[in-house]
């Protein structure tokens, strides 16, 4: 993929001093996935650039790759506000946004606009994630993903589908099988002036295990046939982990208060789906891990559970632009420790954390 993962030749101010700072430049963090080249494999997760407006320097803070959005075809206001709330003391966060954007004709003027280098020939791979516009009718969905797609997918390294936020409503019905299936399809057949880039689903950390075993079935299904790369697990949690009494500042408990929930709460119940993720499809179907992901331990716990690609959100808010250099330093450690040669290695082994 050209020259994706090389630092650009000069880079000035600021941006040029978070570059020499904060990346990790490394052979052993280097991979391919998706059949994409990735510097390194911890990303930015979608939801903290959702119209894109970075996205020619989100390398520079040592990620090895960027997922902007969510994106809708329409653009939207999202939620009332307060709509976003921190729990510091469980470095966690709630949010209710709702898909707020500049909806993804605007969005993908503006990537043109900042002259990117073109998929496959930049620093690090972006990733746009798309989602149903609140307006549309659900029966209405995959034509309203679908014009999304067609603006956004030309200027992609991948995209992602995001069809488990809690925040709007109907959404996660479409993670069921048949409607993720007619989703899948109806955006591989959406004509486009170039190549169709890897596609990928993002689901919720809350479905059963049942559930869980009927998607990845799905998943390796549509794998074979060439329709979905990849899953992007998790997105935020309907479930408040033991918090439901918490008071945030509205005088309202946890339990009271609408929206997903991340950051560490959620941390074993992620590294639990992307566990049971790759027992099951055994590698065949590409894993990004991301839930609680707020150290270099929690990052090598997702990899050797099975996550190829790991993304980071509340943990990056907390831990500040420092955590990004820790973590790949923690990773080079543990590769060292076990004798692993790259961290492509370390994925689905179960090694331990070596102190």
């Amino acid at each position: 993929m050209g020259g994706a993962g090389a630092a650009p030749a000069t880079m000035a101010g600021p941006a040029g001093h978070a570059t020499a700072v904060l990346q990790r430049q490394d052979p052993r963090l280097r991979q391919q996935c998706l059949g994409i080249t990735f510097p390194n494999p911890l990303g930015l997760a979608a939801g903290f650039d959702k119209n894109g407006v970075a996205a020619a320097i989100w390398h520079c803070f040592g990620f090895g790759f960027a997922e902007l959005g969510t994106m809708t075809a329409l653009p939207q206001r999202g939620n009332p506000r307060p709509r976003l709330f921190r729990l510091a003391a469980e470095q966690a966060a709630l949010n209710r946004m709702g898909f707020n954007n500049h909806g993804s004709r605007r969005t993908a003027a503006g990537l043109i606009e900042q002259q990117l280098p073109p998929p496959g020939r930049r620093p690090a791979p972006l990733g746009l994630n798309i989602g149903k516009s609140r307006a549309t009718p659900m029966a209405a969905a995959a034509e309203d993903y679908a014009v999304s797609y067609s603006r956004l997918a030309p200027l992609a390294d991948y995209v992602v589908i995001n069809v488990s936020s809690p925040n709007t409503p109907g959404l996660r019905d479409l993670q069921s099988g048949e409607a993720l299936g007619r989703l899948v399809r109806r955006l591989q057949a959406t004509p486009l002036p170039t190549p169709h880039p890897p596609l990928l689903v993002k689901i919720a950390p809350d479905l059963t295990d049942g559930q869980l075993g009927e998607l990845g079935e799905l998943a390796l299904d549509l794998h074979r046939q060439g329709s979905l790369a990849g899953v992007v697990a998790n997105n935020t949690s309907l479930d408040r982990h033991g918090l439901e009494t918490r008071r945030l500042v509205t005088g309202r408990t946890l339990a009271e208060e609408a929206g997903g929930l991340s950051g560490a709460p959620i941390r074993p119940r992620s590294l639990a789906v992307v566990r049971q993720l790759w027992r099951q499809l055994q590698g065949r179907v590409p894993l990004i891990g991301v839930g609680g992901i707020d150290s270099p331990q929690a990052a090598w716990e997702r990899l050797t559970a099975g996550a190829s690609l790991l993304q980071l959100y509340t943990g990056w808010i907390y831990r500040g632009p420092q955590l990004a250099p820790a973590v790949l330093e923690g990773l080079l450690k543990q590769l060292a420790a076990h004798g692993l040669d790259t961290v492509a290695d370390a994925v689905g082994t179960e090694l331990p954390w070596l102190p």
